[in-house]
């Protein structure tokens, strides 16, 4: 969709599905007198059903204005550290250039020459002088000033909407604040489903559906990933020398989402509709002159405060991240999602807690994959770089301990310091003389995780330039920090001189692609994950869908969003369409689970599916989703199983789809929910031996403890079967993409040790032994994370926080 032509083909999709009965839009509805409330006929119940989940995800109304709280703080302590650090410190004194004499009376001769902290600070009229003196100091205060006060005012705003919010979650739905945290955002959500039959929230429909909600909640969000997905943010640049490189801030996604959704003169009259002369197809050339006018604005207002804005950049990431550097120097050689990375990787309809959670699942496996690429030069220039420092460094650490005076030379300490930095960076470069080198398994690994793969990948996983591509998703932090600081220089020329040129393919992309649902308003089409309209017939999707090659989602979004979201909600009834491609594949599971192997020989003839099992830290899913990663390297491998007999070859499909055919209604109690997640195995019952100790455990608890525990296990069993669905959809589009490819190219042999390593790496340390699961995950600017997505450490860390007992925040 590069190009003018390709959008000739668009058509205006029409929602042809009701979401009411005919005429329910015109309903009045009754509403006993005992239940109105200030809840009933809620305006805006995007904003409303965003507050609500935000609520949640940052732990209540106490966590969240503390939060408010110390962001003011922290802001009028960076703007006053600072003046104080440029016009009331002496750094003459400081630094010892000028001599001190004190000669006051009883003063000892040998303090006379000794500086203290207070002779380098000015008097505080003689700072205040010089403040006063100098005008663009004074300019740059009034400017701090005015937005702190406009903060100010946001936060009071804050206070009263989610007081409102708190009222809500104990009066309407039952939920006090001292058991919040016990909640997940699933349970919260049934509640919020059962409460609109009660006070009609919205009154243009009957019923609400979980898809409902997060259309209201992602509705943004949706359209963002889906040009993401179309290629339209101009984000990939070709540089020289550098190639493809992606670049995209947190300043950026903020100017793109200023003009396209909330800004002024963006596209949308309000939060929920799309202005009606982008509806039509007559004025399009019109509409891109205005929209490239916006753009140019928007463009040279950026330039006009960029400086103000990078001199913010560079305070912040200084007073952030030097002591963090000073004391862990290879913290800025560790790795992050990227922000593309987010919304590349992202589903349709992905909550954020639901994504933080996959892609903390994916990061040990994709860091043990960019770890193990390894410049064979740079490990002999690292090894003997910290050869050298590190005798330098152990010399003066030895005269240190025999004298500490030796401190006292100058630049000593500053020496130590640098050499320590050093030795760290030196030693990132040396990788574990115990490392296997085996990219294609490590990638697979990573494709069960983060379910979204490029065909190119395939069979290229050992080199440079599928690890760069990787790269743009999982960059180190030090980039993400010259990212933020360069941002706001590239931001105003990526909008002057890229996103304009694409004005007319925006127009068109939002007239082509927002459909129109009844009681949600202006949606992305693609959000309505309807493979018939946006299905890829090389997804599984063949003879089900009427898209052109301009409507479908590139990489198979549409249908594993389908696939994850009516996992993620098992209550959820998909439109006909959606249905029967849902059938479709369970067909075709089943039939190839005919020819690949059973469970039972996935759980017990893999090696490093045992190996797991003895594992602690392992878990049920975990143990399943190793086992079909690892048998066809085992039967790959040609070595006979337990009973003596040879295994016959079979691939990551076969022995996917084995699982998943296998798979039946759970029996473990679910409150809340229609139906349980299909994920555990039939021959598994909850009073197997299997089961046994957690039931035990279980019965033991209270009905608090109990419901968390079974929360937590349905959640990380969903998890799991969506991988098993990943690794399966992208196996079968592989083989109906290229069909010369043999069965079992992909997997090569592997050292079992090596692959245990890293698909063992998932398991959260803080489950049982036997099956246990995380339940809904909840994360939530420019520290580590988009400007709603706080608590990124769980995710750059690699470890999943709780999902249901989300007090461990």
């Amino acid at each position: 969709m590069a190009n003018f032509e390709a959008y000739q083909e668009y058509q205006r999709i029409e929602d042809l599905e009701e979401d009411s009965p005919p005429g329910e839009e015109d309903l009045l509805v009754h509403v006993p007198e005992g239940l109105k409330d200030s809840w009933h006929h809620i305006k805006n119940l995007d904003n409303f059903f965003t507050r609500i989940y935000h609520f949640h995800q940052k732990n209540g109304f106490a966590c969240m204005m503390l939060s408010e709280f110390f962001e003011l703080i922290q802001f009028l302590f960076v703007v006053t550290f600072t003046t104080f650090l440029f016009n009331c410190v002496e750094y003459d004194v400081l630094f010892a250039n000028r001599a001190v004499n004190h000669t006051g009376p009883g003063q000892n001769p040998l303090d006379r020459n000794k500086v203290t902290l207070p002779d380098a600070i000015l008097p505080s009229q003689q700072c205040t002088e010089r403040i006063q003196d100098d005008s663009w100091i004074i300019f740059l205060l009034i400017m701090a000033a005015i937005f702190w006060l406009y903060r100010l005012i946001k936060v009071f705003c804050n206070i009263l909407s989610y007081w409102e919010i708190r009222q809500f979650y104990i009066k309407a739905l039952k939920i006090r604040m001292d058991e919040l945290c016990n909640f997940t955002w699933q349970e919260v959500q049934d509640r919020l489903i059962s409460l609109q039959r009660e006070q009609q929230m919205c009154i243009h429909k009957k019923e609400l559906t979980e898809l409902d909600i997060y259309h209201r909640i992602l509705r943004f969000k949706n359209y963002m990933v889906a040009m993401v997905n179309k290629s339209l943010l101009p984000v990939q640049l070709q540089l020289p020398l550098l190639g493809n490189v992606v670049f995209l801030t947190q300043g950026l996604k903020y100017n793109f989402e200023l003009i396209l959704f909330w800004g002024p003169g963006s596209l949308f009259q309000n939060k929920w509709n799309l202005h009606p002369k982008y509806k039509r197809v007559g004025n399009r050339q019109e509409l891109a002159q205005q929209l490239s006018r916006v753009i140019l604005l928007m463009g040279l207002a950026n330039l006009l405060l960029c400086p103000f804005i990078l001199v913010w950049q560079v305070l912040y990431a200084f007073f952030s991240y030097t002591e963090v550097i000073r004391r862990e120097p290879g913290s800025l050689g560790a790795r992050r999602w990227s922000l593309y990375g987010r919304l590349y990787l992202r589903h349709f309809n992905e909550l954020d807690h639901e994504l933080h959670g996959r892609l903390g699942r994916g990061y040990k496996p994709t860091s043990k994959y960019m770890n193990s690429f390894t410049s064979p030069l740079l490990t002999v220039l690292a090894k003997n770089v910290a050869f050298f420092s590190g005798s330098v460094l152990a010399v003066l650490i030895a005269l240190t301990v025999y004298d500490e005076d030796v401190l006292t030379v100058q630049h000593i300490l500053t020496a130590i310091t640098v050499l320590g930095v050093v030795i760290t960076i030196t030693r990132s470069f040396i990788p574990d003389e115990h490392m296997v080198w085996c990219p294609e398994q490590l990638l697979q690994c990573v494709l069960a995780h983060i379910h979204y793969m490029p065909d190119h990948w395939r069979g290229n996983a050992n080199k440079g330039e599928t690890r760069d591509e990787v790269a743009q998703l999982f960059q180190y932090k030090a980039v993400f920090i010259l990212e933020e600081l360069l941002s706001p220089i590239v931001t105003p020329f990526i909008l002057i001189f890229l996103l304009r040129n694409k004005s007319l393919e925006i127009i068109d992309f939002f007239r082509n692609f927002t459909v129109e649902v009844v009681g949600v308003g202006d949606i992305c089409s693609f959000a309505q994950m309807d493979i018939r309209r946006h299905g890829n017939p090389m997804w599984m999707s063949e003879g089900q869908t009427e898209a052109s090659i301009y409507q479908q989602a590139e990489n198979g979004k549409t249908e594993l969003s389908l696939m994850h979201f009516t996992i993620k909600n098992p209550r959820w009834q998909p439109p006909q369409e959606s249905s029967v491609f849902i059938s479709h594949l369970k067909e075709k599971v089943h039939q190839d689970a005919q020819g690949g192997p059973s469970t039972q020989l996935l759980l017990s003839e893999a090696p490093l599916c045992s190996s797991l099992l003895s594992n602690e830290s392992g878990s049920g899913p975990d143990n399943v989703l190793a086992s079909v990663l690892a048998h066809p390297v085992l039967t790959a491998s040609g070595l006979p199983g337990r009973d003596r007999r040879f295994i016959q070859p079979s691939t990551a499909a076969s022995a996917a789809a084995s699982v998943l055919a296998s798979l039946s209604t759970s029996q473990l109690p679910h409150a809340g929910r229609g139906r349980s997640h299909g994920l555990l195995p039939s021959s598994i019952h909850p009073d197997s031996t299997m089961y046994r100790s957690d039931r035990t455990v279980i019965d033991s608890m209270s009905n608090s403890e109990s419901r968390i525990r079974s929360n937590a296990l349905i959640s990380e069993f969903a998890s799991a079967e969506m991988s098993l669905h990943a690794i399966y959809m992208h196996e079968v589009h592989q083989q109906s993409s290229q069909p010369q490819r043999t069965s079992g190219q992909w997997q090569n042999s592997v050292p079992m040790r090596d692959l245990h390593t890293n698909t063992g790496s998932q398991a959260h340390s803080g489950q049982a032994t036997s099956l246990s699961m995380p339940t809904p995950l909840h994360l939530g600017g420019w520290k580590e994370e988009e400007e709603d997505d706080e608590g990124e450490e769980e995710i750059n860390s690699g470890s999943t926080p709780k999902q249901g007992t989300r007090s461990s925040f």
